[in-house]
Order: C-alpha cells, then sequence, then structure tokens
C-alpha cells in the first residue's frame, strides 16, 4: 500500500472550523488516534502531514508509533502575514522573522519546513489563484535558509508563476501545483523536485453541492492533462490527497488519489513504480538530517 504523503491530521473531512475548535482549548487525543485507526486499518504506514498552527501535528508525531506509522510533520506552515497560510500556521513579516520561525519549527521537532507561496485556486474565476504569490527572490531566500538548516522545504503553491519559482528555488515538493503548463511540468521533470498534486480535492467535490459542476469540472481536466503530461515528461511525483480536507477522509483518501491516477493514466505497466519512486524520494528527503 502506498503512504500518504500529504495530510493535515487536524482536519476531519467533514467542518474544517468544528475540526479545528476541538483542538482551541487543549489538542484532543482522541481525534488524533481516531484518524490513526484508519490509516492503520487500511495498512497505511507513512504520513507525511501539512502541519497546523493548534500543535495537533506535533502532539500526533509523538502517538504515531503506537499504530506503526512513519510520521513526518513540519509542526507548521510558515507563511507570509497578510497572504494566504494562516489555516495551517503562522505568519512572518521579515525575513528574519521566517528565519525565527524555521529555528523555532526544528526546536518543536519538525521533519522538514513548510512554506506557502500562493494562495489557491479560485473558483468562481476559472484559472485564477486567490491573492498574490511571493516574489521568486523571496522564495528563493526562504528555500535557502530551510536547507542551510537541513531541513527539506514542502510547499503549498499553485500557478504558473508560483510553480516556477518553486522550482527555480529549489523545493524539495510542490503540493497542489493546480494551472501549470507543459514548460513548467518540464522545469519540473528537469529539477529534484517531486509533485503531490491532490487531486482529490476537487475530484471529491464533484456532486456535493458546496460548487457547481461546471466551475469544477475544467479544473478537473486541467489537472487531468497535467498529470498525463508529467507522466509522458518523468516528472517525480507521489501520492498525497491532502486528508483531512472537504470530502477527503483519512486512510480513504490516498485510496481515491490512486484511483484517480489509475483512471486519467490507465492501468499501463509502470504507474506504480513511478510513483513508489516518488514516495521513496519524499521518504528519504524528509527527515530531520542529524
Amino acid at each position: 500500500m502506498f503512504g500518504e504523503c500529504h495530510a493535515h491530521i487536524f482536519m476531519d473531512g467533514i467542518n474544517y472550523k468544528k475540526a479545528a475548535a476541538l483542538h482551541k482549548n487543549e489538542v484532543q487525543d482522541v481525534v488524533i488516534r481516531k484518524h490513526f485507526q484508519k490509516y492503520a486499518d487500511l495498512g497505511i504506514g507513512f504520513v507525511r502531514d501539512g502541519g497546523d498552527a493548534l500543535g495537533v501535528s506535533k502532539r500526533a508525531k509523538e502517538l504515531a508509533s503506537e499504530y506503526k506509522i512513519d510520521y513526518r510533520t513540519p509542526v507548521f506552515a510558515i507563511h507570509r502575514n497578510g497572504y494566504y497560510g494562516s489555516i495551517v500556521g503562522r505568519g512572518y513579516t521579515t525575513m528574519g522573522e521566517y528565519y525565527n520561525l524555521v529555528l523555532e519549527a526544528k526546536k518543536q521537532g519538525a521533519d522538514f519546513i513548510k512554506i506557502m507561496t500562493t494562495g489557491i485556486m479560485n473558483f468562481n474565476e476559472q484559472g485564477n489563484i486567490t491573492g498574490n504569490p511571493l516574489p521568486k527572490d523571496e522564495v528563493k531566500e526562504m528555500v535557502h535558509i530551510a536547507h542551510e538548516e537541513g531541513m527539506a522545504v514542502m510547499s503549498h503553491t499553485n500557478g504558473i508563476y508560483g510553480v516556477q519559482a518553486a522550482i527555480e528555488a529549489g523545493v524539495d515538493s510542490i503540493e497542489h501545483g493546480n494551472y501549470i503548463d507543459g514548460e513548467t511540468i518540464k522545469m519540473m521533470a528537469e529539477s529534484k523536485t517531486v509533485w503531490i498534486p491532490t487531486l482529490v480535492t476537487v475530484r471529491n467535490l464533484l456532486g456535493c453541492g458546496r460548487y457547481q459542476d461546471a466551475a469544477l469540472l475544467p479544473i478537473v481536466k486541467q489537472a487531468e492533462e497535467s498529470l498525463s503530461m508529467a507522466w509522458e515528461a518523468g516528472v517525480q511525483t507521489a501520492l498525497g490527497s491532502d486528508a483531512g480536507a472537504y470530502q477527503v477522509m483519512h486512510g480513504e483518501g490516498i485510496r481515491q488519489e490512486y484511483e484517480a491516477f489509475l483512471q486519467i493514466l490507465g492501468n499501463v505497466q509502470g504507474i506504480d513504480q513511478w510513483l513508489l519512486n516518488g514516495e521513496r524520494q519524499i521518504r528519504e528527503r524528509f527527515q530531520t538530517i542529524n
């Protein structure tokens, strides 16, 4: 069974606000254990978290071994104040503050650093990303600082500009990577960056009523085209479902993600090995260097 390369243990796939509120005053072990049990029951032994601002993933790291799960976390994601990212982490204004957050994450036991360089898809404006992306030079400095501290970098990034900036900066993984083109995919293929497309974050919204399917279907189609190009180009790719996001349940999410890959690419020879190679890169890089 493949591992889950992108999850949020503090979310429940149903209601973000209620899930976060459970941990507001004190991290609830019973919730973490419930999610871990789902992974264990399905034979999923590797989970890489995307962090949170409540200390949930930090506590989860302490409990994971009880379920024989190799669990990695950035503890919290890091975003620029005024930009997208407060939902899962802590913010900075100056690069000095960013550096201090990197050190704080390390102090709290982070296995890697997660940065937020763009917003998310705007479902009301096809092809657009919410907010503004961070400038290329800022992303480059963020990655440099993290790497100098011996930490791999997980980057929440969407859009052509954002993804190309992250690749040029040398991030170790791109999370989501929606709305990219052939040139960007070629850049990714020529880099050491691993792509985690998180396809089911949109595919699982179809028919749920939160958004019109007419708005979702073009996003799904574009993601399918990007994945097909990535397969042909040999981009290092791994499975991550963004488990905990709306309609993406812990445990089931990664199985659905794998099924989506097969539906898009067909059950052709080499897909499993391709994905296992990508996951191997994630496992090897996203751990603290002692």
